[in-house]
């Protein structure tokens, strides 16, 4: 293993690691903001980043000739997903709220709200 997570690129598959990344990261706030407005629970949010982890395992076996199955690359895939997919789950559950149910709540950030006193 030549780096930490991955084997030194070249100019043009660093380019393209960045892109999937890239979508991979908005795959999962989208995700997570398709969840919120089914008024889904957070648990299905979950789920949705365990199997969008399997696809980005996958792009990286494919396209990098990345290893087919490592429990190390799922788990960092993983919380690095989940952390995109919670944000957009928290931003259009407080919109939702806060628009929705203007005389009860506020926001109090992008990722809050608070009830109206």
């Amino acid at each position: 293993m030549q780096g930490l997570f991955f084997e030194s690129d070249t100019g043009v598959r660093s380019v393209i690691r960045f892109l999937v990344l890239l979508i991979g990261f908005w795959t999962a706030w989208r995700s997570g903001k398709a969840a919120a407005e089914n008024w889904s629970d957070y648990p299905i949010v979950i789920a949705y980043t365990v199997l969008l982890a399997a696809a980005m395992q996958f792009l990286h076996h494919a396209l990098f000739d990345g290893p087919v199955i490592s429990v190390f690359y799922y788990v960092i895939d993983f919380i690095l997903l989940l952390i995109f997919s919670t944000a957009g789950y928290r931003v259009r559950r407080t919109n939702q709220m806060v628009n929705n149910y203007y005389w009860l709540y506020e926001k109090t950030s992008a990722f809050s709200w608070k009830a109206k006193r």
